[in-house]
């Protein structure tokens, strides 16, 4: 069975890089929930932000314009490139795994649902979406509960 979308890459991403991922989110949230000032300079940062897919897309143009190239200047066996190139779209398509996702994964590029969980928990956090809630005690209780939010 093919996976969702948005479960693709986690799926075939190792559980310990998917885990250091939602870590370091958590760590964020808990600094901005201390730092609320700071927060629009952050969405900011997430606007700008590559997710995974960009970057698998923007790495497989350049190796296959470079095989192209290539081919027709040096010699046309580095025609392999484009086709190789775009068997691991299909299959990155298909399937959300490729040999390049791992690397990138490991390097910190996130999907584009883990950049917006980021950007709608501190939404929340800066009260985007009604008052913040005087139950939460301390900002980590406070980023948490935003997190959670956003998740859902």
């Amino acid at each position: 069975m093919v996976p969702k979308t948005h479960e693709r890459v986690p799926k075939h991403t190792a559980a310990q890089i998917n885990a250091e991922l939602r870590r370091d989110m958590d760590r964020r949230l808990r600094f901005y929930a201390a730092n609320p000032e700071m927060i629009d300079k952050r969405l900011g940062e997430l606007d700008r932000e590559w997710d995974i897919e960009r970057m698998l897309e923007a790495n497989a143009a350049t190796v296959a314009f470079a095989g192209v190239v290539l081919g027709a200047t040096v010699n046309k066996r580095f025609l392999a490139l484009p086709a190789l190139v775009g068997a691991f779209l299909l299959q990155h398509a298909v399937q959300g795994w490729c040999p390049p996702l791992p690397i990138l994964r490991r390097m910190g590029y996130r999907t584009m649902r883990e950049i917006d969980t980021e950007r709608f928990a501190l939404k929340a956090l800066r009260g985007d979406f009604g008052k913040n809630d005087s139950r939460f005690k301390s900002d980590k209780g406070r980023a948490d509960h935003a997190l959670r939010a956003a998740r859902l």
